[in-house]
């Protein structure tokens, strides 16, 4: 993606000026961002996706007695008659499950992959909606089918409505109103209030992504890098010791000594930038507990290029490669190619023949792990009739 181009996507910005002007600042309302024909989702098929164990998803109906959610997965006789105003459902990681949805997610990768996340959908009946509320990340909201109402405002008092199963703001106040149609839409950054009302059927689409707080960022890197630490050879473990420890009348009080202790192991387990990175490249590559991965689609060697598995995150930093929750190094062309592919997610088939042995024998591994899928080769001139 060049992303010095302007693009429909963006109301005719240029990425990099879009991520300038808006990311993370102000919201951005474009009209006929996108072709809804080319992304278009009969409702029947977020129903049936509704309805697996695999798939998370959720239930919310409002009425004069307030609001019920439910979780997933939900039986297709178990939702409301279409007709009933007032219920929307809620289908997450529809990127996972449909090309299509797969496709629009890709239209965001000017994004570093790291923060993207998923493309959850809802299908709302007339006045369906989850009232008025903010995210803490940001969010593009993309039109797909019939229209909704959406009311903004900057979030000047986080309170929540009690007794409540959703997390509904108490004092939304709105500055801007839109109705969107099919094609448009709307970003906004983190904490911007928002209340978005169908108007007649509607399916939208929230192209959403990771913003992990700092606390449990820091617990999950922790737990990675004490799980990847190598077994000291018996004996060579440092204990605490303290010679010096005088008799005490205090001995409910934590010895200094003992904290410097506790604080120079923490110190030591971070120390390697090296170690530390690829902790958090570990981390990051994760994919989530629902992702599936189908069999390979073609045999590994079959001559095509690759393309990741739609459920597959594939990242890189200055010294390795990470997938689905591993880390590899790679050095020379190898590295070019496999961050070609954490870019652009696929090889094209002389790409792919260019990998040294060794690395080609590790895509025919993720391949036949369906961490990849194989791309069949382009017939041949010679072998058309």
């Amino acid at each position: 993606m060049d992303t010095g181009l302007a693009t429909p996507l963006l109301g005719g910005l240029a990425p990099r000026l879009f991520m300038r002007r808006h990311w993370q600042k102000k919201p951005l309302l474009v009209r006929g961002a996108i072709d809804p024909g080319s992304f278009a989702i009969e409702r029947e098929t977020l129903f049936e996706l509704a309805s697996r164990e695999t798939v998370r998803s959720r239930l919310i109906v409002h009425s004069g007695a307030g609001w019920r959610l439910r979780q997933g997965p939900i039986a297709r006789r178990s939702l409301p008659a279409l007709r009933r105003p007032g219920w929307t459902l809620l289908v997450q990681a529809l990127d996972r499950h449909l090309p299509a949805m797969h496709e629009l997610l890709a239209r965001f990768r000017f994004v570093p992959q790291a923060r993207l996340d998923d493309v959850m959908v809802s299908y709302a009946s007339e006045q369906g909606g989850v009232g008025p509320h903010f995210d803490s990340y940001d969010v593009f909201l993309v039109q797909l089918h019939g229209q909704r109402r959406w009311r903004i405002g900057r979030l000047h008092e986080p309170q929540l409505q009690p007794d409540v199963p959703l997390k509904i703001l108490t004092n939304f106040v709105a500055e801007d109103e839109w109705v969107l149609d099919p094609g448009d839409l709307l970003y906004l950054p983190p904490r911007w209030a928002h209340d978005g009302v169908a108007i007649g059927e509607c399916i939208t689409a929230s192209v959403g992504f990771r913003a992990p707080q700092r606390t449990s960022l820091a617990r999950g890197l922790m737990q990675q890098m004490l799980e990847a630490q190598p077994p000291e050879p018996t004996g060579a473990e440092p204990v605490y010791r303290d010679p010096q420890q005088p008799a005490t009348d205090r001995p409910g009080q934590i010895p200094p000594t003992l904290t410097a202790f506790a604080r120079d192991a923490l110190r030591r387990l971070v120390a390697d930038p090296r170690e530390l990175a690829c902790a958090l490249g570990e981390l990051l590559s994760e994919p989530d507990a629902e992702a599936g991965f189908a069999l390979a689609s073609a045999p590994s060697g079959a001559g095509g290029g690759l393309v990741l598995d739609r459920s597959s995150r594939m990242l890189y930093d200055r010294w390795h490669v990470f997938i689905n929750g591993e880390s590899f190094l790679a050095s020379g062309r190898d590295t070019v190619l496999m961050r070609r592919l954490a870019d652009r997610a696929r090889l094209t088939p002389r790409e792919v023949a260019s990998l040294s042995p060794a690395a080609r024998g590790l895509l025919e591994q993720w391949q036949d792990d369906g961490w990849l899928q194989g791309l069949p080769a382009a017939p041949s001139a010679r072998s058309k009739p």
